[in-house]
């Protein structure tokens, strides 16, 4: 079994500070936004935007933070500052590395939602 990406502490006091329902409603905003950003990033790669990447990267970055998916954060927050350094040699790597954690974290917060 796969270590959890996703932070069940934060997301449990998350849902005692409002309640379960809310933070389905975050999760399911989450899981829409996420591969629009992702798409983002690669779009702007490609249109050698690094202003696009750096935006995506950043907003990926939040909102994984506020749901305890941290290391995708950390992630993001890597190439979000690479953009903005106009350094994205290894941007291509990266983008790859975030959708496959983010494929993860989409399958933790699933998993906790059903609960």
């Amino acid at each position: 079994m796969t270590e959890p990406v996703v932070s069940r502490a934060t997301l449990d006091e998350l849902a005692a500070s409002t309640d379960r329902d809310f933070v389905r409603e975050l999760i399911d905003t989450y899981l829409d936004d996420s591969p629009r950003l992702l798409a983002e990033m690669r779009q702007g790669l490609a249109d050698d935007q690094p202003g696009t990447v750096q935006r995506a990267a950043h907003s990926l970055k939040s909102n994984s933070a506020s749901l305890g998916a941290h290391s995708l954060s950390a992630q993001a927050k890597e190439l979000e500052l690479a953009a903005k350094a106009n350094d994205l040699a290894k941007a291509p790597a990266k983008i790859d590395q975030l959708a496959a954690l983010y494929a993860q974290v989409e399958s933790d917060l699933r998993t906790w939602k059903s609960e």
